[in-house]
């Protein structure tokens, strides 16, 4: 038996949209972020996210994009190859009337090597985990990050210590899955770093 399936819908937490309820498709390596461990980054976070700018680079059901929309992001851009998936991710942005929200069918890695440089916040990285593109895809987060914004990661393995230029702000597990809260930091006056 090959683990357990993927729900078939998940449920938003917080704000705006809590409640609201999100279709999963069955998708290789879809894997939305579980109840308990979306909770605690946004209590990592903090629960009201007015005016930031987020990008959830491999979106997949949207659970986390979508949760920043719903504390009050200014702006939320999903990035999802599948076009099946962001059809999906439109209809949903559609019916909870979450105008701040785009959904962009493309190759993350390759929109974000083309984005312009600190124009987020807060990207969330939760690629499937055999693809193999965390180091890539931090990488390529990194540069669209002013200093002191977040990247949300989720992998199979820690990142710990954190790659260069990033600082390891916390740090979780549930069953095999960890997820990390990096802070990107390019100012070398720390207090001038934003908090959460």
């Amino acid at each position: 038996m090959r683990g357990h399936a993927p729900p078939r819908e998940v449920r938003l937490i917080g704000g705006r949209f809590k409640r609201s309820k999100l279709p999963v498709a069955d998708r290789p390596g879809l894997r939305p972020t579980p109840d308990r461990v979306r909770e605690t980054l946004f209590n990592w976070l903090g629960q009201d996210l007015t005016g930031w700018r987020v990008l959830d680079a491999f979106a997949g059901s949207g659970a986390l994009g979508f949760e920043a929309a719903s504390r009050g992001a200014a702006e939320v851009v999903l990035l999802e190859r599948d076009a099946t998936l962001a059809a999906s991710l439109r209809a949903s942005a559609h019916r909870l009337g979450a105008s701040q929200v785009q959904v962009v069918t493309t190759d993350a890695l390759a929109w974000m090597v083309r984005a312009a440089p600190a124009s987020f916040d807060l990207v969330f990285i939760d690629p499937p985990f055999d693809a193999g593109l965390f180091d890539a895809a931090l990488a390529a987060a990194a540069p669209l990050l002013g200093g002191g914004g977040f990247v949300y990661l989720e992998a199979p393995r820690a990142f710990e210590p954190p790659p260069a230029g990033w600082t390891l702000y916390r740090h979780g597990r549930a069953g095999a899955v960890h997820y990390h809260l990096l802070q990107r930091y390019t100012d070398p006056d720390p207090d001038r770093r934003s908090e959460p």
